[in-house]
């Protein structure tokens, strides 16, 4: 295996770790709104309990959600070390994408952060639409742009993205994004199941059985496009490994083992992202101008002796992040409640004015 073949597949690597990861923290977001409801008027629940629900929500990610944003890092800084060419002609063609997944994790990290430092229920509310937004936009482009990137997009003999926005609105890459957010709302709510007890694991439950077949259904019609369309013929072994985990899915969410739930959801998310760069591979980015165009292993690479020093550099810190993100897990392993989540405690919100 060659230095550059490696660090495609350690790029690819990394961002399995990802959405695996992450999925689950945006499923968490993106369902804040449904399992913490806001009280309805006249019911016995209090602005109070509304409140502890979605506090509680937030808590079963507390301590990893930043942890798992380490593997997007680490993926995009290996993809702009190791396939310079890579990095550049795909942050250009897809400028606008990832400028709104960037806005969208800027706003989700600060209203997190922010949220319980308020004891004021409009500035609750409006970080749980930073939140929110944070969640969704990210979990709908990142489909999108990985979806672009296997179905090729208008490159130059320079190496320069020719297309506009527009070309990255295919039916292909619109079902891609479907896919990646329908996954992560069900990894986010069996994760929900899987870390609660009490009435919110029940909630949780409830909505991971509702989302799995929808799920399955769509990321079946994805995968089966990409390795007819795409893919190799060692990928049907991954597409055969994905499609397991969507079954065991479905039995997991209808017969309430969230356990095994978790696991399939993860196979499944993971076996898509090695689906997309399998089909990608030797190419990093397929011209759908001339084949001749295409961006690959060994047209946007760095120099050897830049890959061995990263080679070393991850050798040596890898194991390192992965035993400490390990350990993070095991040490925040138990169930959460809501009779845990003690009353607010944040500062009073000063308004002004007459």
């Amino acid at each position: 295996m060659t230095l550059e073949t490696l660090w495609f597949v350690l790029i690819a690597g990394a961002f399995t770790m990802y959405f695996v990861l992450e999925g689950f923290d945006f499923g968490v977001g993106m369902l804040l709104p449904f399992l913490g409801k806001h009280p309805k008027p006249g019911t016995h629940e209090s602005v109070e309990d509304g409140d502890k629900r979605r506090r509680l929500l937030l808590t079963t990610i507390g301590p990893l959600w930043d942890g798992n944003e380490v593997w997007l890092i680490t993926g995009g800084a290996a993809l702009f070390a190791a396939f310079g060419g890579w990095y550049a002609t795909m942050f250009s063609a897809f400028y606008l994408p990832l400028f709104l997944i960037l806005i969208g994790l800027i706003v989700r990290v600060v209203a997190i952060e922010w949220r319980g430092k308020i004891n004021d229920v409009k500035w609750r509310r409006w970080c749980d639409v930073g939140i929110g937004l944070g969640s969704w936009i990210p979990s709908i482009l990142w489909g999108v742009a990985f979806a672009n990137v296997v179905r090729g997009v208008p490159i130059d003999a320079d190496q320069q993205y020719t297309g506009g926005f527009f070309n990255l609105l295919n039916p292909y890459a619109l079902l891609g994004g479907a896919t990646t957010l329908l996954a992560f709302l069900t990894h986010g709510a069996v994760f929900i199941a899987l870390k609660t007890s009490g009435t919110m694991r029940d909630d949780a439950q409830t909505a991971a059985m509702r989302l799995s077949i929808p799920t399955a259904v769509v990321a079946a019609a994805f995968l089966l496009w990409t390795q007819l369309a795409y893919g190799h013929g060692w990928t049907w072994i991954v597409f055969a490994l994905a499609a397991i985990g969507a079954v065991v899915m479905v039995v997991g969410t209808i017969t309430r083992r969230e356990g095994w739930a978790f696991a399939a959801t993860s196979l499944a998310i993971a076996g898509t992202v090695v689906m997309l760069f399998g089909s990608l591979f030797p190419n990093v980015m397929p011209s759908s101008t001339d084949e001749a165009f295409n961006l690959t292993v060994q047209n946007t690479s760095s120099s050897h002796y830049t890959l061995v020093i990263m080679t070393w550099a991850a050798a040596i810190m890898t194991p390192v992040v992965i035993a400490y993100q390990g350990y993070t897990y095991w040490v925040f392993r138990k169930r959460l409640s809501v009779e845990q989540i003690p009353a607010s405690i944040g500062l009073p919100l000063q308004r002004t004015g007459k």
